[in-house]
């Protein structure tokens, strides 16, 4: 499992486009990377909704944001259009994306237990290392708190 000050894993995945996107190809700055589980889901569309939303603040402090699921890239590029979505996802069927990054785990829910997605978020910093992460996340307010705490890190 990764930590904060380790070098973010590498990975190559596609886009909805069909584009490939390469986190070693990444050279714009400070990158927010969310796992999530599905798309059009009511807590991923939110997520995905509220990081939208913060996009050009996003922006304007040289970060971008980008979401991983288990999707499809077709499943991706309705979901992204159905929402009016401008945050990059990628797909991860494979989820071995996610398992780098320590967001597959064993989740109990009804009862039963079954491997998947833990709702996860990483900041990566311009030089590549994780400056800070959250497991577990809640969607309500997460955006916002991403958001406040790229500021912080950037006033340091």
């Amino acid at each position: 499992m990764v930590e904060v000050g380790d070098i973010a894993p590498d990975f190559c995945l596609p886009m909805a486009t069909g584009e490939e996107f390469c986190l070693k190809e990444y050279k714009k700055g400070w990158l927010v990377l969310y796992f999530y589980p599905k798309d059009n889901t009511s807590g991923c569309t939110r997520e995905a909704v509220d990081f939208t939303a913060h996009l050009p603040d996003f922006h304007r402090l040289g970060a971008e944001v980008v979401g991983i699921s288990r999707d499809s890239p077709a499943s991706h590029e309705k979901f992204a259009a159905k929402h009016g979505l401008g945050v990059t996802l990628l797909s991860d069927q494979d989820h071995k994306v996610t398992e780098a990054y320590g967001a597959w785990a064993l989740k109990k829910m009804y009862g039963k237990e079954s491997y998947g997605v833990i709702r996860s978020t990483f900041l990566i910093d311009p030089e590549g290392k994780i400056a800070h992460i959250w497991r577990k996340v809640m969607v309500d307010g997460h955006a916002d708190a991403v958001l406040k705490r790229l500021q912080k890190l950037q006033e340091t």
